[in-house]
């Protein structure tokens, strides 16, 4: 099945669709950003800020083929550090937590593989769907499926490319409220190249103004009535060559979108040099997010949400979660950085377990992973060799899995009779200077909540 792939962008003018078919370019940034932080678990607006009180549910087309990046795997399975491209845009939805269903649609060809990728990574919120040979054949089968599902109906639809993976919470939220309220919504960019039209002999025409144009960019959204009413409306004609969802339902519905305006980040994964762009920013945002494994302890869980606050300042996502068995097995193959905490007693037994989960993955071989091991300890006083903590143990352990490319670091927290803490630090490995920032990030949150405590450096 050959599926069309839409321009990366679509002319807008003053709130209105300009139907014209002519081509333009947006800007699209060396270093268009990160993907959004938040507290885990959390949708950036809950609470204490407008919530969504409906239900929201996402569509993402994936039935593209490559066929401008000249590449014979389509782009939006091409992996980064090991994962899939589409599997990166899945998350940064997933963890939206208003957000109930996702569903993608791919090329029957390739169903077997996004159900694999689905369940490898452990997608919560995803079921895959067959596409159609166009785009808003597909995005019509992606519609449908959703009044098929267990869940309840949708209010509102929120249609997105699945190669555009660096999108915004934030933007999210106002596309979602605006199509409430609208009917419908899209976001939007502004032109930065002069759109001109061609004769057919292929001389100047004539040119538009700039300044009255924008392109229409993803993601865009619709109540579930008017999207899946312009498609039981439009003509055959729409679904073979059209590629913009705001003009059907402009054209067949009679509403009129309203355009917001949004970031530099909503760039697309078209031709083969996005793809670099696209793995440099992904390594970017390994350095912003971590999992923190507690084991259960109370003790433990009390530290971990302390962290959670202080480094939420700091733009980082934590995930706490008290073991990486069952379905938390999917950090495994998700995270970079890694927190493990033990409580009172010589635990390296929990850190080396961490450890050969890591390196039976085979993961850091395509960038180095990140263990920060905190042992809490009661005693009185603190030292790196108190409580059962050798360090030759410690510091063998750190050398061989530094030969696997995963660097450990290690925290020694205690607690005296007076309730105060007291901090020793052991580094573990010296810190390459093309290490994630995470490590440095987390060491700096426990040195600085910590106040007037003695500080043992080793470096091996």
């Amino acid at each position: 099945m050959t599926c069309r792939d839409p321009s990366p962008t679509r002319l807008m003018e003053d709130n209105h669709i300009n139907t014209q078919s002519h081509s333009c370019y947006t800007d699209r940034p060396a270093h268009p950003g990160i993907f959004p932080t938040r507290e885990s678990g959390k949708s950036a607006h809950q609470p204490g800020g407008p919530s969504v009180d409906f239900p929201v549910s996402v569509v993402l087309p994936a039935g593209g083929t490559g066929e401008r990046t000249g590449l014979q795997t389509p782009k939006q399975f091409c992996s980064f550090l090991g994962r899939p491209l589409i599997s990166y845009t899945i998350q940064a939805f997933e963890r939206v937590s208003w957000i109930q269903s996702i569903v993608v649609v791919v090329a029957k060809e390739n169903m077997d593989l996004m159900t694999d990728i689905v369940q490898r990574f452990q997608h919560k919120k995803v079921r895959a769907v067959p596409g159609g040979s166009t785009r808003h054949r597909s995005i019509c089968n992606g519609v449908r499926a959703l009044a098929d599902g267990e869940e309840e109906r949708p209010k509102v639809v929120i249609i997105h490319d699945a190669v555009r993976p660096f999108v915004d919470e934030d933007l999210l939220y106002k596309i979602a409220m605006a199509a409430k309220e609208q009917g419908a919504a899209g976001a939007i960019r502004p032109l930065v190249s002069t759109v001109i039209a061609t004769t057919s002999e292929g001389y100047l025409d004539h040119s538009l103004e700039r300044a009255k144009y924008r392109a229409s960019e993803m993601p865009q959204g619709f109540t579930y009535d008017v999207i899946y009413q312009a498609y039981q409306k439009c003509s055959e004609s729409d679904f073979e060559f059209g590629t913009e969802c705001l003009h059907l339902a402009l054209q067949y519905c009679g509403t009129n979108a309203k355009l917001i305006q949004g970031p530099p980040t909503l760039w697309k994964v078209t031709y083969k040099r996005d793809l670099a762009a696209a793995e440099s920013i992904i390594k970017e945002t390994l350095s912003r997010s971590a999992c923190v494994v507690t084991g259960g302890s109370e003790q433990a869980v009390t530290l971990a949400d302390a962290l959670q606050k202080a480094v939420g300042a700091l733009n980082v996502e934590l995930d706490v979660i008290p073991d990486l068995m069952g379905e938390n097995a999917g950090y495994l193959l998700k995270e970079w950085n890694f927190i493990q905490v033990s409580v009172n007693r010589s635990c390296l037994s929990e850190v080396e377990a961490v450890l050969t989960d890591l390196e039976s993955g085979n993961r850091a071989l395509l960038h180095p992973l990140v263990v920060i091991w905190v042992h809490l300890s009661s005693s009185d006083e603190l030292s790196v060799s108190g409580r059962g903590v050798e360090p030759a143990g410690i510091m063998d352990l750190a050398s061989a899995a530094k030969l696997q490319n995963i660097l450990l670091y290690g925290i020694q927290l205690g607690q005296t009779k007076d309730n105060s803490s007291q901090m020793a630090l052991f580094i573990l490995v010296e810190m390459p200077a093309n290490t994630s920032s995470v490590s440095r990030t987390f060491l700096f949150c426990f040195n600085d909540n910590v106040k007037n405590s003695p500080m043992n450096t080793i470096n091996i």
